[in-house]
């Protein structure tokens, strides 16, 4: 650990290990708080250029993003010539993904809750010209507050500015949330972070993804056929104005697909996931 680091900070216990790092409680006794630290050997990244680029692109995209309270602030930065220390918000060990595996689906006033801060953390990243390009259940964190934090931006990627809006290629993202114009090898802009929240709304109110198949290659075709539909026994109880909101996003199309701000303004969201009947 770097000396800096031990002058700012209390190392504690191990929280959670990755490919090239391992993740600490740590504790600032000048503010009376506890933090998380992920502490890099950048020894291991010395031979992928790649490993490295994104290395040093996640901690400049959080900066950039910081503050906002759905999104995971770092707070500290240290770097030595063999590890990098990230300190960051310290989120709970659950993630979105275990509350969808222990309570799906959920009641639309309980999705809405946690679905209207992915999305403004969203609309939050596009205003900073920043596509997440990895939005799943898994890099949803929850603080001591219960708040969603949106986490793991190793796949961000910045997509215009004062130059104007750019076009990004490359194929990232993770099956059952990835947009079907990634998968077809087109150019796509910031939308494809709606259509992988929009993948997350379904499976919260549903229980189940809208597009899949018993192999990766058949959750792909699927992905790419982009064929939405509400089976009557999984979505019988679930209102209008929800599947409205999921057509919109959930849309092929990315010129009539909803943007960010688009889907904040939309009546499911704004009513907090009350229906017109419950109104």
């Amino acid at each position: 650990m770097c000396e800096s680091f031990k002058n700012e900070y209390q190392l504690c216990e191990e929280i959670g290990r990755g490919q090239f790092g391992i993740v600490y409680r740590c504790f600032s006794p000048s503010s009376r708080s506890s933090f998380a630290v992920k502490s890099i050997d950048k020894r291991l990244l010395l031979d992928d250029d790649i490993d490295r680029q994104c290395l040093d692109k996640e901690p400049k995209i959080l900066q950039i993003l910081s503050p906002h309270p759905n999104i995971l602030q770092i707070h500290d930065i240290f770097d030595s010539d063999n590890h990098l220390l990230i300190v960051t918000d310290l989120c709970k060990e659950t993630t979105l993904y275990d509350r969808i595996i222990s309570s799906a689906p959920f009641s639309e006033r309980d999705a809405c809750s946690l679905f209207t801060q992915i999305i403004d953390a969203l609309a939050h990243c596009h205003r900073n010209y920043i596509c997440h390009r990895d939005v799943k259940p898994e890099n949803i964190l929850f603080d001591s507050r219960n708040r969603v934090k949106l986490c793991d931006f190793g796949s961000a990627e910045l997509f215009g500015g004062v130059e104007g809006r750019e076009l990004m290629n490359g194929i990232v993202g993770t099956p059952y949330y990835v947009a079907p114009e990634v998968l077809a090898g087109r150019e796509y802009n910031e939308k494809i972070d709606v259509w992988s929240a929009g993948v997350i709304l379904y499976i919260m109110l549903g229980g189940v993804p809208p597009f899949y198949g018993e192999t990766v290659e058949e959750t792909f075709g699927a992905v790419l056929r982009a064929n939405l539909r509400f089976p009557t026994k999984i979505f019988r109880s679930i209102s209008a104005e929800a599947k409205d909101l999921l057509r919109k996003m959930l849309c092929k199309d990315v010129s009539r697909r909803y943007s960010a701000e688009q889907v904040l303004r939309h009546p499911w969201v704004t009513n907090g996931g009350m229906t017109n009947e419950m109104i």
